[in-house]
């Protein structure tokens, strides 16, 4: 499945601290929001990713998906950050994928 695919290159990248591998699963107008301020763009994934610490790794569940068009899936996920330093951080995960990119982040931390 596509949203799989996607999320599995994501987390490779996110495992080997590897910000531009990270964007390279975004679109060029992806709008982007972790846990701080929101972006625009593979170069705001870039940064943000860049910012996160050596040593974070994230394992992701699959919630629930959509396809909303031929070319649209929504995924709806729980992802668990790991650090080496701190306690793990869960989070939920909605994203819109376009094609097999991700055009659209939302990170939610509930709890």
């Amino acid at each position: 499945m596509v949203l799989e695919d996607v999320m599995d290159r994501w987390k490779a990248a996110v495992d080997a601290h590897d910000p531009e591998g990270v964007a390279a699963n975004f679109t060029d107008d992806a709008i982007f929001q972790g846990l701080k301020q929101y972006g625009v763009g593979k170069a705001a994934v870039a940064a943000y990713y860049d910012s996160q610490p050596v040593g974070l790794k994230a394992e992701y569940e699959v919630l629930e998906t959509r396809r909303l068009a031929d070319d649209l899936v929504l995924g709806y996920l729980n992802v668990d950050f790991s650090f080496t330093d701190r306690p793990t951080r869960n989070v939920y995960l909605s994203v819109v994928l376009r094609g097999d990119l991700i055009a659209h982040y939302q990170v939610s931390a509930l709890g």
